[in-house]
């Protein structure tokens, strides 16, 4: 597809979630890549009424930058079907599926992909929940986040209060984990494909907020120093949770290796980084495709598959 029938591209970014700021930094530089590539691009910091901005800067399709609530849980994607502007990565069912951990889990387990053992919790139950079954160290995690926020890693009771504090105060359901020791993977898929495996290494071994977005410490390592079997392993693991939930096109999914070679599929995100240095980048990078085709094939993939008569039967 040219880049003149790729219409006018709305990169949408910002939102109200805990991730705007993260979420403005991917959507400036799927902006200047595009722009760069040719493309007729605007950014649009999404706060208020977004029919009204699509309408205001007439896009013809949009470039879904928007990470954690709203922009990944399947709000903006219903919004924009409704409206008929074709967009970038997964529908509204497998975004709602993919942000929400409790939900990921148990779509997981349906399909008999291993992941670490875990107990749903709330924040209306009366006194400490009973976490004996998992023992310590163990993971507290919000239900409904992203980029590690509210993540805490507990070893042991003592410090499970201020976990607690710190998940529920992101929502009223949460998630107690196992915790796998070993080595933090993760495989990018495109075109419903997996990419190469990425090794995350960060000096404290928790990739937590601050080992993402401040650590200059953490290290990515692509193609992943590990056995050729364990990296066909974590591909295909990668390739089953991206179909389990129904993701569409492209997506990042989360895993541990532990000491034994044991592959633990944590989670899947439909809305990944998306600047150079982000991971679904640099393993498509090493693939040979640089950011700037990058985010053009996703454009044109968005096309191919919402931008028929589902959207042109629509008024925007």
């Amino acid at each position: 597809m040219g880049k003149k029938s790729l219409g006018r591209v709305g990169v949408l970014s910002g939102g109200p979630s805990r991730e705007r700021e993260i979420s403005l930094r991917s959507g400036r530089s799927v902006y200047e890549a595009l722009s760069g590539e040719g493309v007729d691009a605007v950014l649009l910091d999404i706060v208020d009424d977004l029919p009204l901005a699509i309408r205001m800067n007439r896009i013809d399709v949009a470039f879904i930058a928007l990470h954690g609530r709203f922009g990944e849980d399947g709000t903006v994607q219903k919004m924009l079907e409704d409206i008929g502007v074709p967009y970038t990565g997964s529908g509204v069912e497998a975004s709602r599926l993919a942000l929400d951990k409790i939900a990921t889990k148990k779509v997981l387990e349906g399909a008999g992909i291993k992941t670490p053992r875990y107990l749903e919790l709330d924040s209306s139950s009366a006194g400490a929940p009973d976490l004996s079954s998992l023992g310590y160290p163990l993971v507290i995690k919000p239900q409904l986040e992203g980029s590690s926020i509210g993540l805490s890693v507990v070893r042991g009771g003592a410090d499970l209060p201020e976990a607690l504090e710190k998940a529920f105060g992101c929502g009223d359901k949460a998630l107690a984990e196992e915790y796998i020791e070993g080595r933090e993977l993760t495989v990018g898929m495109l075109d419903d494909e997996p990419l190469p495996v990425i090794e995350i290494v960060t000096k404290s071994n928790i990739y937590d907020y601050s080992a993402k977005y401040k650590d200059p410490e953490t290290r990515y390592l692509v193609p992943a120093p590990i056995s050729a079997d364990e990296a066909e392993r974590a591909r295909d693991l990668g390739r089953r949770a991206h179909k389990a939930l129904g993701c569409s096109c492209f997506s990042r999914v989360d895993m541990m290796m532990d000491r034994s070679g044991e592959i633990f599929v944590l989670e899947a995100n439909t809305v990944p980084g998306m600047t150079e240095r982000s991971l679904l980048p640099k393993a498509a990078g090493a693939m040979g495709l640089n950011f700037g085709r990058l985010c053009l094939k996703l454009v044109d993939d968005a096309l191919n598959r919402r931008g028929g008569p589902w959207a042109a039967g629509k008024k925007r």
